[in-house]
């Protein structure tokens, strides 16, 4: 069974029956059914060469139309069970006879669609995963480290909740990118590779939308994902990006990158995601953590507080600005923000201890710890911590 295949055809399979009248959370689960049925008779050869075959052994010369045509009957059957019936009995008496699909491509509506903003972000996120990206239910829920059942409420939620929604409606592109950055950010576990996941469904979107910062997107991926392998040490430890080995950052992801964004760059219409990523290239640009170019940094973070005003933009420009203009000027940039704030600690800590204040930094790397949402980063920050107490005790 060919798995990169069907999760291609999934969402312009959903796409078509949603287009034919289904609302969308019967043609989701319809497709689903399909997808089911597909892995049961198509062959288990993933190579591109092997086609899909049918029940009976015939060769499928049209993958999506078999689907389409196997799923709209699993629709129907639902249909003609359903208590509603009669609402959607016109849908029951014309089933389009079976052939080849249109060659529409309405996925772009479903990442919209996805990203509806009455969903929850954690909902959206689960919702495109799971109707633009293929996962099943149990992928979803094993990556966000949560029971199947629980991840199954929460998407039947999300797919009531856009079930109204008319497929044709103006879509949001900030929206659908925002929900994009979040299935990035939630990282690698499970099964699924989530930032790869992220990466490939934004490589889907890219082509379809006219906007730089869909390229913006992609490029700070590319670059992030690029430092992957040396972040964190085979027992699973974090590596901060200064201790990284370089010869271990992916030279290809970096370049196609750096590609992505200066293109995006060139048609002067900067958003946030470009600063990003402008930021993330310098970094990757930087033979070593010496050689990195913070004042640059400083001044593409202060482009994308511009454009975002963010306190998190804030507090991560105060650490360039601690490295550029010593970390005294780093001190004072952190000053104005609030000390609830996710990483405040640890960025204080690193900041007093470049100061040489062994005491102070030692306890903030504790509360920072303390306040961990991860156990790796809590493991390295309490690492750091007691480093520095065995230092000040020598």
């Amino acid at each position: 069974m060919n798995e990169a295949l069907l999760r291609s055809l999934t969402p312009s399979v959903l796409a078509v029956l949603v287009r034919r009248g289904a609302d969308f959370a019967a043609a989701e689960d319809a497709v689903q059914d399909a997808l089911v049925e597909a892995v049961r008779v198509w062959p288990a050869d993933p190579s591109p060469s092997s086609r899909p075959r049918s029940g009976k052994g015939d060769p499928i010369r049209d993958p999506k139309g078999w689907l389409v045509t196997v799923a709209w009957r699993k629709f129907l059957d639902a249909t003609r069970s359903d208590t509603a019936r009669r609402r959607r009995e016109y849908l029951v008496d014309e089933e389009p006879a079976p052939g080849p699909v249109p060659a529409v491509d309405d996925t772009l509506q479903l990442y919209f669609l996805c990203a509806n903003p009455s969903l929850t972000p954690s909902s959206a996120v689960a919702l495109t995963l799971r109707a633009v990206g293929g996962l099943t239910t149990r992928q979803i829920a094993q990556a966000y480290l949560v029971p199947e059942a629980t991840m199954a409420q929460r998407i039947s939620r999300a797919k009531r909740t856009v079930a109204d929604v008319r497929f044709d409606r103006p879509g949001d592109v900030a929206t659908v990118l925002r929900v994009l950055y979040l299935v990035f950010n939630e990282g690698y576990s499970g099964d699924v590779d989530l930032a790869a996941e992220a990466i490939r469904l934004t490589r889907q979107l890219a082509p379809r939308v006219d906007h730089p910062e869909v390229a913006g997107l992609l490029a700070l991926m590319l670059l992030h994902h690029a430092r992957r392998a040396a972040r964190t040490t085979p027992d699973g430890s974090l590596v901060p990006l200064a201790e990284q080995d370089r010869g271990r950052w992916d030279t290809r992801l970096i370049a196609e990158g750096v590609a992505v964004l200066q293109a995006a760059l060139a048609r002067d219409r900067l958003g946030e995601f470009q600063a990003q990523a402008a930021i993330a290239a310098l970094h990757a640009d930087a033979p070593t953590a010496d050689e990195t170019d913070w004042v640059q940094i400083v001044e593409w973070y202060d482009e994308l507080t511009r454009l975002t005003d963010s306190p998190v933009v804030r507090l991560n420009r105060a650490v360039a600005v601690g490295e550029a203009d010593g970390p005294r000027a780093g001190l004072s940039a952190l000053a104005g923000l609030d000390a609830a704030l996710p990483r405040y600690a640890a960025v204080a800590a690193y900041l007093h201890e470049r100061d040489g204040d062994l005491e102070t930094a030692a306890r903030l790397y504790a509360e920072a710890a303390h306040k961990a949402p991860h156990l790796a980063e809590r493991d390295h920050l309490t690492r750091q911590a007691a480093r520095l107490n065995t230092r000040r005790c020598r």
